[in-house]
């Protein structure tokens, strides 16, 4: 079990990301509201319904998230006058740190929101098995597509196009499928 463990975080670090079926798609994202990093109040995101949405799981101290952060900034410039939203959530972390992170790597701009997840509560809900992990949802607020892993810049572009077009990605491409609970493993290709 520790090996299987230490083999998850480990390509975690270095591995690459996908675009992954989960018993999630199809069903209206979580209900939550959470607090600001760099303003007061909260951003819930049943208010963001009318838009899609990038929900970004990150934190200060994921190697991974440094490395896709600046293609999440740049979609959110790509996208910004297409209806899309970008919401960063800060997760297990503390707000001094993120903050930190933000201020290194630079911020998005006014479509991109950033927030903490005290006690992991929007983590649970979307059952994050760890960061990075992006889920997409469609206007009606319903989850169209989850990545695990760093995103890529095709890959996110791919995504957000299939569900700005009204469309749901399909899972795959590039490395494994990670299946639904009591679904069988599809390989690739």
């Amino acid at each position: 079990m520790a090996i299987g463990v230490g083999a998850v975080f480990g390509w975690r670090l270095v591995g690459g990301s996908t675009v992954v079926d989960s018993p999630l798609i199809g069903r209206p994202a979580p209900a939550a509201a959470l607090p600001q990093l760099d303003a007061g109040g909260t951003v819930s995101l049943a208010d963001l319904r009318g838009d899609v949405v990038v929900v970004n799981f990150w934190a200060s101290w994921c190697v991974a998230c440094r490395g896709e952060h600046p293609i999440l900034v740049e979609a959110a410039r790509d996208y910004r006058d297409r209806g899309v939203i970008f919401l960063g959530v800060d997760y297990q972390d503390s707000p001094d740190s993120a903050r930190a992170f933000l201020d290194e790597l630079g911020r998005g701009g006014p479509n991109y929101l950033y927030v903490s997840d005290p006690g992991s509560r929007a983590a649970l809900d979307f059952g994050l098995f760890g960061v990075p992990e992006t889920f997409v949802l469609d206007p009606d607020g319903v989850i169209a597509a989850k990545i695990t892993g760093p995103v890529t810049t095709g890959q996110l572009d791919g995504v957000l196009e299939a569900v700005l077009a009204g469309g749901r990605p399909e899972p795959g491409t590039p490395g494994s499928v990670q299946p639904a609970p009591g679904a069988p493993y599809r390989s690739p290709g």
